[in-house]
């Protein structure tokens, strides 16, 4: 497959190089399946298990039988904390437990690859020579996004990915809700999907093709 080639552009929106992405990672093949069990074993990996239900050992009270076995024309009871009675015990209820998924590692990176390859062919892969902000405001990071033309469409979340956390540009990116900031080593899958664009400098790109080649 030939190599593609990709503009790079500075933080005022100017074209100032080109890239011809790795042809081992950027091949464009999207993988659904392994997309799919990344994104589950991801989502499943956040919940808490912590829902949890008392049975009816563990209602409190209930020690005394409510009436005598025979004679009295009712049922027979041994305990008022019965599921069938208010306040009773619940039966088949949850109880605390883990949901953690595990997915092969190559499986895992195979996901990120697919997911990189989507963001190539829908157009929404944007590749910055570097960014720098020297104040840590938000109208800086606003600006950027502005010159790069992303912020057109009012739904749209936007993904940074760096080589090194920069802390200007983390405080100065705290107050924009649809804008996330993160390092090569640690995307995934999920989060490239989570977000309709991607931007990735140039230094983080290196970082994460070499990662995702091994």
């Amino acid at each position: 497959m030939e190599a593609i080639t990709l503009p790079i552009f500075n933080t005022e929106g100017k074209e100032v190089d080109t890239i011809k992405l790795n042809t081992t990672v950027f091949d464009g093949v999207v993988n659904e399946a392994a997309i799919y069990q990344a994104v589950n074993a991801f989502r499943a990996n956040q919940r808490k298990g912590l829902a949890a239900t008392k049975t009816r050992g563990e209602v409190s009270g209930g020690g005394r039988k409510p009436w005598k076995q025979k004679g009295t024309g009712r049922a027979r009871v041994g305990s008022t904390r019965s599921p069938l009675w208010r306040h009773g015990g619940v039966v088949f209820g949850p109880h605390p437990r883990s949901f953690y998924l595990s997915i092969p590692q190559k499986i895992r990176a195979l996901a990120l690859k697919s997911t990189l390859n989507a963001k190539v062919k829908e157009n929404n892969f944007i590749v910055l020579d570097d960014i720098k902000i020297e104040k840590s405001k938000t109208k800086e990071a606003v600006k950027i996004l502005n010159n790069l033309k992303v912020l057109d469409k009012k739904e749209s979340s936007i993904l940074v990915v760096i080589e090194k956390i920069n802390n200007n540009l983390k405080l100065a990116a705290r107050n924009i809700d649809f804008l996330d900031i993160n390092i090569a080593n640690d995307t995934h899958a999920y989060e490239v999907m989570a977000h309709k664009k991607f931007i990735i400098t140039k230094s983080g790109l290196q970082k994460l093709t070499d990662r995702l080649k091994k």
